[in-house]
């Protein structure tokens, strides 16, 4: 299967979920991770597992899928980025990685991981764009740090629409 046919059908998967049907969303990311598998592309592991992981009822399902996703990422060395169109949307994926895993974790009453994740998740975040998504990537780890009590609203990014 072509590489932009997979993150195609990944694509129609994610807008069934975002629809409202998780259960179907996850039986048919579900098929196509029986298709490409522990041996696939990571960027389809990746994208792939980041997206299952939402559709999970119970949080060490949500984890198990999440950490594959980080996983994937890090398959993708400096070499294998370049040859893969999708190489920014790994790269901007690892603030979102890093963020979901320390949700994640705080759901498991796992604090100390959680934290971990957010630190690494605000480390990732500053390599995004000031543009919507990177503006809601920032946000949400800062809406958790608060939950943890880590640093302020706006930690060192400066006031929301700010440049950094």
């Amino acid at each position: 299967m072509a590489p932009d046919a997979v993150m195609t059908r990944i694509g129609q998967v994610v807008m069934l979920h975002h629809a409202g049907d998780r259960e179907e969303a996850r039986h048919r990311f579900l098929d196509l991770w029986a298709e490409i598998g522990e041996i696939g592309h990571p960027l389809h592991r990746c994208t792939l597992a980041h997206y299952l992981a939402d559709t999970q009822d119970e949080p060490a399902d949500e984890l198990a899928w999440d950490l594959r996703a980080l996983t994937a990422a890090e398959e993708l060395t400096d070499d294998r980025l370049a040859e893969s169109e999708g190489a920014p949307a790994i790269r901007a994926l690892y603030p979102s990685l890093h963020l979901n895993l320390a949700a994640d974790y705080v759901k498991l009453g796992r604090s100390e991981a959680a934290r971990t994740h957010l630190r690494r998740a605000r480390t990732a975040a500053r390599a995004l764009a000031e543009d919507s998504y990177g503006d809601g990537v920032r946000a949400a780890i800062s809406r958790l740090e608060l939950r943890l009590g880590e640093g302020d609203a706006f930690g060192d990014w400066g006031s929301p629409g700010q440049r950094r």
